[in-house]
């Protein structure tokens, strides 16, 4: 059993990886479940799709934090380095599609004074 953590914002993947059917369990729901939009789905299976290896693991995730997209990009991360720690000849293939990268964007903190991180109050001059 291989494990590996992908995060995207405040989001954070812990998955565990082993021999079998392809079947893909998030916070003990199925897959398909958890994630209702299809282009939710397609990112999280992007990895297993570059490497055709959708139907020959399963996938058991530990997700929190952040929202649906975030989390299911901090997924494929976490896919694509555990693909990686199984077979790392495949590491080329999915650096090339950006799968191994890690988007540290996260959002920038609110400032004292300010209603927001860079907005600030109305000024007038009278």
């Amino acid at each position: 059993m291989i494990n590996a953590t992908g995060r995207r914002k405040s989001a954070i993947a812990r998955i565990y990886v082993k021999e079998g059917t392809g079947n893909i369990t998030v916070n003990k729901k199925d897959l398909k479940d958890y994630f209702f939009n299809d282009i939710q789905v397609y990112i999280v299976q992007q990895p297993l799709n570059t490497l055709e290896v959708v139907e020959k693991y399963d996938i058991k995730v530990n997700l929190t934090g952040g929202g649906f997209k975030g989390q299911a990009e901090a997924l494929r991360l976490a896919i694509a380095r555990a693909l990686v720690k199984i077979d790392p000849e495949c590491k080329s293939a999915l650096k090339a599609q950006g799968f191994m990268t890690r988007d540290s964007r996260v959002v920038e903190r609110k400032k004292p004074g300010q209603p927001k991180a860079r907005k600030k109050f109305q000024f007038s001059k009278r």
